[in-house]
């Protein structure tokens, strides 16, 4: 009797870290598509792009939500199939939410909307990264060293030298060409 009831024991506590397995997984599903939702917000917030790409974004993003509501169906699925005795490798979980992430993510990152996000975050952090040169720029020339713009303006200027010089070679190259002569 006491093998029965090991077993039986055994058998809910297996039962029981499969649903905490389940319901964590959930759990990070959500925060994840929470998480990329948001982030994907803020990348759009700045711009307000034109009602069909609007319309995209959205069906890209339904079409995301459908995958992973795909991967949460095949997760329980394969949970019940492992709770009725099928050895099921763990490792397809992580396959099924690896494969779900990178179709959901195709959907979303293939619309123009967020082409048009990504293009805005591009040239937004393009400006930044002026405006932070312009201020490291100032800070040297106010610290008395040579800013990139001194040492450019000393390049042009050497360049020009060299051009003359070489034109004045030349002119006395003719010259003492016509003297020998």
């Amino acid at each position: 009797m006491s093998d029965t009831n090991q077993m039986q024991d055994e058998w809910t506590e297996m039962v029981e870290q499969m649903n905490e397995a389940v319901s964590e997984s959930v759990e990070q599903n959500m925060k994840a598509q929470a998480a990329f939702v948001e982030s994907w917000a803020d990348a759009v917030e700045d711009s307000i792009p034109e009602e069909e790409n609007v319309t995209e974004g959205i069906q890209g993003y339904n079409q995301a939500y459908e995958e992973w509501m795909n991967a949460a169906e095949k997760m329980l699925e394969r949970t019940g199939d492992a709770a009725q005795g099928e050895d099921v490798d763990p490792t397809e979980f992580r396959d099924i939410w690896l494969q779900s992430a990178n179709e959901a993510f195709k959907h979303v990152m293939g619309t123009s909307a967020f082409a048009a996000a990504n293009g805005q975050l591009v040239e937004t952090m393009m400006e930044m990264r002026q405006q932070a040169d312009d201020i490291g720029q100032d800070s040297i020339a106010q610290m008395g060293f040579s800013t990139r713009a001194d040492v450019e303006e000393v390049g042009e200027r050497l360049v020009e030298l060299e051009r003359r010089q070489h034109e004045v070679e030349q002119k006395l190259d003719q010259i003492l060409d016509h003297l020998e002569e």
